[in-house]
């Protein structure tokens, strides 16, 4: 006997789900199944799976015959249950059509309301309602709400008339208009259909339907729903369900209404009702803002009933999800109705201190308020924001990659020196730069925010902007730097320097003039459920810092200690970089010594007031990295200067600096490279870090313990060789203060011939920090400042995501990571391992570091919190 295949199941009447069932009936499908289940009044209807929005693509989008049979079937149920029908001008079933994807994304996709409506049933809702006025407002509502979703016409062409009509009859508001003046709207809005579409406007409700849900699916790859998916990390492949619901009217007359409201305050976390309604009015005038809605509380005085009813139902949604809940209600004829509820999108400050009062009032666990809290909210926390009502009023001229979080106001200047000469003088500056490079920090730490033309999300203007905490745009590729001509160009829009422009460090947008700022604060509640991180978290979390004014920002921020000091960083300070030059341009080792000397003073000061601010926990020192080509002057008269006063020729001079230039910089001339050329150089750092360690000691009475990291090593021989100057170095100190204390050694893992031999180099190292910036690098063969202009595409076709320069490649320099952990540790099982490089700081990337043990990550100060939070959710993953 042959057996049955039972068909597969698309369409679930709303008794059929639980809010459990998220991932196949959609966000919204699972909650009016659930409110259902709960005994709460909603409009009958079912839902159409999200595993049917997927099988419709794989049909060359078009529903396919099983599908419209379930869906014909559950319309059955639904005129049974109503006591309407979609065949029954006289008393007509009119429903809505509204997307229903997995994971919220208001206002992204679809909706159809009055779905239903023909020519005839119109008149038939008419006498049923004994209210021609609603029967037509709700049919021209639906011809230009179909016409706009299901078929493209641009909604213009119909508010246009509707303008037009107003105007003529002197009225202000939509529900004004009488059933005469609606009855020539849809004669209207008919004509439009047919002129734009080429077809007379459709009259057999099954088929609007069919279209209808075809239109919802589709909707799912709109550019609004793929651009969310792509900010808020949701995968494409989830589709849409699709809720098919009998309309209730909130535009009967004015016993009818319908509104919006949230349990507590999506702005501030206050526990207090939060809501907006209008009397005789469809939800959507509520979110259009045709009309000034009224307060919630302003429901009480004029239909109690309804009021204390939606109070108590409220009170029921917050307690049985838990969480602070976005309910969607209509009044039909006195009636009540709630149409949808979902946990509500809240601002960064209001999520912390939700958590935190549920928490206290019993009602979730510590584990579940950390669990809920995006990483990514607490950048809104730390830096400075544009004020909303601002925004909307500002002359956008472009949008580039938000690359550091923030709002920046300022003139525009195209050099570093002008931007620190313009704070000097009291100027707020943005630094406009094609791209930026070291010899630009000055003017980077002096300035308001970066914009760059070029680079992506880890280029070198966006690395060091999350470091010092500053507002930064990069890649903006429709902006045209002359910095010669001194201009910022966007189309035909010319900015000028000393002109005024604002930039959105989140969004990346780009404006003309001054926007003014909110600020952040942080609150108790942050505090409270940062102490509750920080008690689950098992992940250490250091910082990136350069500088004492960094450490001191990073500790205020939770850093557990610096992963990662860029000494090279210290000598770009306007009254190093010339010490720092000449010691470069010299042409023996003695006369490196005498600028070597002056460039020690500073460095041991440095690292005094850095370990002192430190208090005992850990610092990672790397000696110096980049190419020395970087650190030389470019302007002719510094040029010019430096050469008189070292005593030579220009031309030498200028011959000489030739010779330092590189063909490719970051594979050449660099890093370890540097110290075995000139093993002096390292001598001094060595010298300044121990010797500010000691007298760090001494200030706070207790040992330091210093760890010095040995960039870019690929051969254990370079290690071994830079590591006896270093110790020889370090035993003269001893020697000279008689006094000793324990350092240790390591290197930076950002070569990829130095994961793969680990355990060679491990013999030499007290430990390993991952420099992922380099290692993604030179796995790839991607140039992380020029890749930009080509991963956008990856991304696109779908050949690469995410961007390996944001989130760490698992598959490809993960393995080198996880092969460096169990080489190096296979040698010595308690040798230290962290990570400090850009993906220290970003939490999918730090809950692989989690699971491969690695003792701590480090990252930016202002990520510091993001990684604290990510490390803690990194253990909630595992249970």
């Amino acid at each position: 006997m042959e057996a049955i295949v039972k068909a597969k199941k698309f369409v679930y009447e709303f008794s059929e789900g639980n809010k459990s069932q998220a991932t196949l009936l959609g966000g919204k499908g699972a909650n009016l199944a659930e409110m259902t289940r709960l005994g709460i009044q909603i409009p009958e209807g079912f839902t159409i799976t999200t595993e049917a929005s997927i099988q419709f693509y794989q049909e060359g989008k078009q529903l396919w015959d099983a599908l419209k049979e379930q869906i014909e079937n559950a319309l059955i149920d639904l005129e049974r249950k109503t006591g309407k029908s979609f065949d029954d001008p006289k008393k007509p079933l009119l429903v809505s059509v509204r997307s229903g994807a997995a994971i919220s994304m208001p206002g992204m996709m679809d909706t159809v309301l009055n779905l239903g409506l023909t020519t005839e049933s119109v008149k038939g809702l008419a006498v049923q309602t004994g209210n021609p006025a609603f029967a037509y407002d709700s049919y021209r509502r639906f011809i230009q709400m179909f016409a706009d979703v299901v078929k493209g016409v641009p909604r213009v062409f119909f508010e246009r008339e509707l303008e037009q009509v107003k105007a003529v009859h002197q009225l202000e508001f939509d529900y004004q208009l009488t059933a005469p003046q609606l009855m020539d709207l849809v004669t209207t809005y008919q004509k439009i259909y047919q002129r734009e579409t080429g077809e007379a406007f459709p009259q057999v409700p099954r088929e609007q339907l069919y279209q209808a849900v075809e239109a919802v699916f589709r909707s799912w790859n709109n550019e609004r729903a793929i651009l969310y998916r792509e900010l808020h990390h949701i995968p494409d492949d989830l589709g849409t369900a699709v809720n098919v619901q009998r309309m209730v009217f909130g535009n009967l007359g004015n016993d009818s209404g319908t509104g919006v409201a949230f349990t507590r305050n999506p702005s501030t976390g206050d526990k207090e009702l939060l809501g907006e309604f209008l009397i005789n009015a469809q939800g959507e005038d509520v979110v259009a803002g045709i009309r000034t809605p009224r307060p919630i509380k302003d429901l009480e005085r004029l239909d109690s009933s309804s009021y204390h009813q939606f109070l108590e139902i409220a009170r029921t949604l917050e307690n049985h999800y838990e969480d602070m809940q976005d309910i969607e209600f209509t009044i039909e004829s006195g009636k009540l109705y709630l149409l949808q509820t979902r946990s509500g999108k809240r601002t960064a400050a209001a999520a912390i201190k939700i958590a935190v009062d549920l928490v206290h009032e019993g009602k979730i666990t510590k584990e579940v308020a950390i669990k809920r809290i995006d990483t990514k909210q607490l950048d809104q926390l730390l830096h400075p924001t544009f004020d909303p009502t601002a925004i909307q009023q500002a002359a956008q001229l472009g949008k580039g990659l938000g690359a550091s979080p923030g709002a920046a106001s300022g003139k525009v200047y195209f050099d570093a020196e002008r931007v620190a000469s313009a704070k000097h003088e009291g100027i707020k500056a943005i630094l406009v730069r094609k791209e930026t490079s070291a010899e630009d920090l000055a003017g980077m730490v002096s300035s308001e925010g970066i914009l760059t033309a070029r680079g992506g999300l880890t280029s070198h203007a966006a690395v060091v902007a999350r470091g010092i905490g500053k507002c930064c745009v990069v890649g903006c590729s429709a902006a045209t730097i002359d910095e010669e001509a001194k201009t910022l160009s966007f189309g035909n829009q010319v900015i000028h320097e000393g002109d005024v422009i604002s930039i959105d460090g989140a969004s990346g947008n780009v404006y003309r003039g001054r926007i003014s700022k909110t600020k952040a604060q942080l609150t108790e509640d942050y505090d409270t459920f940062m102490t509750w991180v920080n008690d689950l978290k098992t992940l250490k979390v250091k910082a990136n810092a350069d500088t004492p004014k960094d450490v001191l920002q990073a500790l205020q921020l939770g850093a557990e200690g610096v992963g990662l000091c860029r000494t090279e960083h210290m000598f770009f300070q306007k009254d190093r970089i010339k010490s720092m030059r000449k010691m470069i341009l010299s042409h023996s080792v003695s006369e490196r010594q005498v600028y070597l000397n002056e460039l020690l003073e500073m460095q041991r000061q440095d690292f005094f007031e850095m370990f002192v601010a430190l208090n005992g926990k850990s610092m990672t020192i790397r000696l110096l990295d980049p190419p020395l080509h970087e650190f030389l002057p470019r302007d002719p008269e510094e040029i010019q200067t430096i050469a008189t006063e070292m005593g030579q020729s220009l031309t030498d001079f200028e011959h000489y600096m030739d010779s330092l230039a590189e063909v490719n910089p970051m594979l050449g001339h660099r890093g370890v490279r540097l110290g075995i050329t000139y093993p002096e150089v390292s001598r001094m750092q060595a010298r300044a870090i121990i010797e500010g360690a000691i007298l760090a000691g001494k200030e706070m009475g207790k040992k330091v313990e210093p760890q010095i990291m040995v960039p870019l090593v690929g051969i254990v021989s370079e290690l071994s060789y830079i590591k006896k100057e270093i110790e020889a170095e370090i035993a003269d100190v001893f020697l000279e203060r008689g006094e000793e204390i324990i350092y240790k050694i390591g290197t930076m893992i950002e070569v990829p011939r130095a994961a793969i031999t680990a355990d060679t180099i491990a013999k030499e190292a007290d430990f390993f920090s991952f420099g992922t910036n380099d290692l993604t690098q030179m796995g790839f063969g991607f140039s992380r400042d020029d890749a930009g202009k080509f991963l956008q595409e990856y991304e696109d076709k779908n050949l690469l995501s995410p961007n390996p320069f944001h989130t760490i490649d698992v598959e490809g320099i993960g393995k080198l990571v996880e092969m460096a952990v169990q080489l190096g540790r296979s040698v010595k099982p308690n040798i230290e391992l962290g990570v400090c490089g850009e993906h220290g700081g970003d939490p999918e990337s730090i809950n692989f570091f989690h699971k491969l043990g690695l003792e701590y990550v480090s990252c930016s100060p202002f990520r510091v919190p993001i990684a604290r939070l990510a490390a803690a959710k990194a253990v909630l993953a595992k249970v």
